[in-house]
């Protein structure tokens, strides 16, 4: 799956959540609202997010150096890994914490509500706008999975950030919208922090779900099936008999590192395995573009050895 795009919305996303979290706080000052406080600060950690996304793109384009002779790559992992840290203690933890607070504590009575709804209103128009660009963007990369299969198999760590991010604040938006509402139409303010605690449990699930996904890939995370299958594919022919054992791993998301032990004839001489294995990696590079480091070595194609398919087999020979 390529990884490339992205830029355009987190520079959508960091634009439109600056926006928002100034008017939400002017309309906590009015309201005293404690969702509209939630959600402006919902909005300050998105905001922070995108620069810290932005951030992340910048420095992974460093050149390799000696102390990192594989690149800086992976920094758009750990960036995005902090993002969602940072979603879950800005965003949820506080939410939660001010939810229960003001439904356990001393509840003010909300002052001029109808501004709430309106910056809500208006809050629900820039996040949909954020949200379509992520969509759009995400688009030629979802391909034909799903838009959950997209978000567990993008190597990609911005999109599904800033899918996520833009998801969770429409709905949010929404919860806040009711919290507010329905807190003007039963004067009670306990469905203001009702709607508060919804807000911080949404946010954790989010955080959660992003925590688990940027850390595979910060980790170390190898290619997909599909792709394994494209690589295998790619480097058999001619010379080449069969791919022996293989190994993939993202460097970054437009970065793949790839290791095999491939098969020839031992009867072949040394310059012709030099060539076959020139034109293996050619294959290779040909096929599956983001194999930008390509480790190939050769050995001899034994009677006992398995099918192809032992590619997939992570137990080395």
């Amino acid at each position: 799956m390529s990884a490339s795009g992205g830029g355009k919305a987190i520079v959508a996303a960091l634009a439109a959540n600056a926006g928002i979290a100034l008017a939400k706080f002017v309309g906590f000052a009015i309201t005293g609202s404690s969702s509209m406080l939630a959600e402006g600060v919902h909005s300050v950690a998105d905001t922070s997010n995108q620069g810290l996304l932005l951030l992340g793109r910048k420095r992974a384009r460093r050149e390799a150096d000696s102390e990192h002779p594989f690149g800086y790559g992976r920094d758009r992992f750990f960036y995005a890994f902090v993002v969602a840290l940072l979603i879950f203690s800005l965003g949820s933890v506080f939410a939660l914490y001010e939810g229960i607070h003001k439904l356990t504590g001393e509840s003010e009575d909300l002052t001029s509500p109808v501004v709430a709804v309106v910056i809500l209103l208006v809050a629900i128009g820039l996040e949909g706008f954020s949200f379509r660009t992520a969509v759009h963007e995400s688009r030629e990369l979802k391909g034909d999975l799903s838009w959950w299969g997209f978000i567990r198999q993008s190597v990609n760590p911005e999109l599904p950030v800033v899918l996520l991010e833009d998801f969770g604040a429409l709905i949010g938006l929404v919860l806040a919208l009711a919290g507010v509402g329905l807190t003007m139409l039963t004067g009670d303010v306990v469905w203001d922090a009702i709607g508060t605690i919804s807000i911080g449990v949404l946010l954790g699930v989010i955080a959660v779900i992003l925590i688990v996904e940027t850390k595979s890939l910060l980790i170390g995370e190898g290619a997909r099936p599909p792709l394994v299958r494209t690589i295998t594919s790619s480097l058999v022919g001619g010379p080449v008999e069969r791919v022996i054992h293989l190994r993939t791993q993202y460097l970054g998301p437009e970065e793949l590192l790839v290791a095999a032990k491939i098969a020839v004839s031992s009867q072949l001489p040394t310059e012709t395995v030099a060539e076959a294995i020139d034109h293996a990696e050619a294959r290779l590079r040909a096929a599956v573009p983001e194999a930008r480091l390509v480790y190939l070595e050769p050995d001899l194609d034994r009677t006992d050895a398995g099918p192809v398919d032992d590619a997939l087999d992570p137990s080395p020979r």
